[in-house]
């Protein structure tokens, strides 16, 4: 079951790459993709107190919660906005950023659906809140990503591929969700893929292959393209890219997409 769902999600993780995060002419096949744990946050106690500058909050679901609901308001007699399963439907653990905590047992957090930038309330009894130090930072017309720790000391940077002028990478804040390793390193997503909790607004491609649209980051099989507008959407680096970013970046790390 976890093998069959998993594959149906990278489906769904690489909508704008099976054909969409790639440029190849017939879909690439997906296999089985594995998924696998990005590094571990330092836990945070529940506070108010304004964080350091540069450092986000992540709402990590509880392995015991097989679902958290989620409210418009603070309170479990709002009305419900969505439930969400945990894990997701990769089988990755569900995660949130989180926007903000309140003293009375709160967070306001960003969500993995649609519309992009979507919020709502959830319980903190439901999830384990650490902290995380990194931040990633895309600029599209520069084909640059970026990642920065504790506000604004540089700790990575690299060329990427971003989509085409039809089918454009969508701009605004994001998160990571999941990372998976596709079975084949040297095919057209390389050896890891990000799942973000961004979608395509090409409505053609909102359901393309089965999937919903997610943006990705990940590798590739087309180096010559890094650092051109290839994609339907979904964000490429070099193999060697990605790999580094794997050893750095936990779930949940805010992802801002620039023009």
């Amino acid at each position: 079951m976890r093998t069959r769902r998993s594959l149906v999600a990278l489906v769904a993780l690489l909508t704008i790459g099976a054909g969409a995060c790639s440029s190849h002419s017939s879909t690439p096949s997906l296999g089985k993709p594995t998924v696998t744990t990005a590094p571990a946050v330092t836990a945070a106690p529940v506070t108010t107190t304004p964080l350091p500058p540069g450092t986000s909050l992540v709402a990590t679901t509880l392995p015991s919660v097989k679902s958290v609901t989620v409210y418009y308001q603070p309170s479990t007699s709002a009305k419900v906005r969505t439930v969400l399963a945990n894990p997701n439907e990769v089988g990755a653990p569900l995660v949130f950023l989180v926007s903000k905590q309140l003293s009375n047992g709160w967070l306001n957090v960003y969500l993995p659906i649609r519309p992009d930038g979507a919020k709502g309330w959830i319980q903190s009894s439901q999830v384990q809140i650490t902290s995380n130090p990194y931040r990633v930072v895309v600029t599209r017309h520069a084909h640059t990503i970026e990642v920065f720790q504790n506000g604004s000391n540089l700790v990575f940077k690299a060329p990427i591929g971003v989509g085409t002028a039809d089918t454009p990478t969508p701009g605004g804040k994001f998160y990571i969700k999941e990372l998976l390793q596709p079975p084949n390193p040297n095919g057209a997503y390389g050896p890891y893929a990000y799942g973000l909790s961004g979608f395509t607004e090409v409505a053609s491609l909102a359901n393309f292959n089965g999937g919903d649209g997610v943006i990705g980051i990940h590798g590739t099989d087309e180096p010559q393209l890094v650092g051109t507008d290839v994609s339907h959407g979904c964000i490429r680096l070099y193999n060697a890219d990605i790999t580094r970013l794997t050893k750095i970046l936990p779930l949940g790390t805010p992802v801002q997409i620039l023009a």
